[in-house]
């Protein structure tokens, strides 16, 4: 009763609060929108297709290796919901996986099942933590030193930066970022740099897949200075303003993705590096663990009625699209299965913009490196 009670005291005050109502309002409204652009696209597509020979569709590549080379992918946020489906999918189609995730228990336990439903699957797990920079650092060295010793090619054919969360109070990380914009994007930029020379170095085309949201259309006001991209700038707040962040890290993806991708396409290389966005929609998974119980059933049940949520299984489609989408496929925006793609927000294609939160993001990974060489020789 004790329980029950706690429970229904905190799902009033965040019933009560502009978060909650930002999610249950715009969250909808940008999920409805992203449908009905899929909706109108559907029969745009066929007179565009006619006149032009282009759709809105990706056709998927039937083959990713290159002769003599298992392919090898990293998948982060890896025990559970999206990243363990995607796991168990790329295993299916010949992939090394890598598995990475914070907790070395639910690593084994996700390893464990997905043998048990692929005895021929390939699998490594590697603890890492996208709060902490030395710990992405250490991933790295430990990911190219199993690479070494295992006598496999040295590179990375995919890489699919999964983890996310939805923290709905503040906690900082050990470096003084917030934890979600460290999760949900300053860790996989960081991440994404340090891999890029595995990526790189693979005798076939490589691909990152950065998971993003339909979240992403509720940002209004965009900053992109160094307190805001860390999220020093949130921390001290009467109220967290945790629907706002997790909207805005989805936006910073993307213009990361999009920026990211103008870079590599100006590269001249055989084997080029190529960046695509999946949006998997509504998924059923523990994103929203952190949000009062009761709040929670009653929004999947809505969403349910309403045959928008989806199941991991499902909801993975999305993230395989943007994974086997043919090799010259880049800077694209995979959304509702089926290899479709919509456009995300205008403000996402803001090259401006992704220059200046490149240039910050990339100050913040500088700074991180040179506090860790300081850590080490001291």
């Amino acid at each position: 009763m004790a329980s029950m009670k706690t429970e229904l005291k905190k799902a009033w005050q965040f019933l009560r609060s502009t978060e909650f109502w930002r999610m249950a309002v715009l969250w909808n409204l940008s999920i409805f929108y992203s449908y009905l652009l899929l909706f109108f696209q559907r029969f745009l597509s066929l007179s565009i297709k006619h006149r032009s020979g282009t759709s809105y569709s990706y056709e998927r590549a039937s083959s990713y290796t290159s002769e003599d080379v298992v392919p090898l992918c990293v998948i982060t946020g890896a025990t559970s919901g999206l990243g363990a489906a995607a796991a168990l999918a790329l295993s299916k189609r010949g992939f090394y996986v890598v598995l990475a995730g914070r907790s070395r228990h639910l690593l084994l336990q996700t390893m464990s099942e997905i043998k048990r439903q692929n005895e021929k699957a390939l699998l490594k797990a590697f603890q890492v933590d996208l709060l902490s920079v030395q710990s992405i650092l250490d991933f790295k060295n430990s990911l190219q030193l199993w690479l070494q010793g295992s006598k496999m090619h040295p590179s990375l054919q995919l890489l699919i930066n999964n983890a996310g969360i939805l923290a709905t109070s503040s906690r900082s990380t050990s470096e003084g970022y917030d934890q979600m914009m460290a999760t949900n994007y300053v860790g996989p930029f960081f991440l994404t740099q340090m891999l890029l020379p595995l990526l790189k170095n693979s005798p076939s085309p490589s691909r990152i897949v950065n998971v993003s949201s339909f979240t992403h259309r509720c940002v209004f006001d965009v900053q992109v200075d160094e307190d805001t991209v860390c999220g020093k700038r949130f921390v001290g707040l009467d109220q967290y303003p945790c629907a706002s962040i997790y909207e805005y890290s989805k936006l910073c993806l993307l213009l990361f993705s999009y920026e990211l991708h103008r870079k590599l396409s100006l590269e001249n290389r055989s084997n080029k590096v190529t960046v695509v966005v999946a949006d998997p929609g509504v998924v059923k998974t523990n994103i929203m663990r952190e949000v009062p119980t009761y709040l929670s059933r009653v929004a999947f049940t809505i969403l349910r009625l309403l045959r928008l949520l989806q199941l991991p299984e499902d909801g993975v489609n999305s993230i395989l699209d943007a994974a086997f989408a043919l090799s010259e496929t880049s800077g694209v925006y995979f959304f509702g299965g089926d290899s479709r793609t919509v456009k995300s927000s205008a403000r996402s294609y803001d090259t401006k913009l992704a220059k200046e939160l490149w240039a910050t993001s990339f100050n913040l990974f500088l700074k991180s490196q040179i506090a860790i060489e300081g850590g080490t020789s001291s």
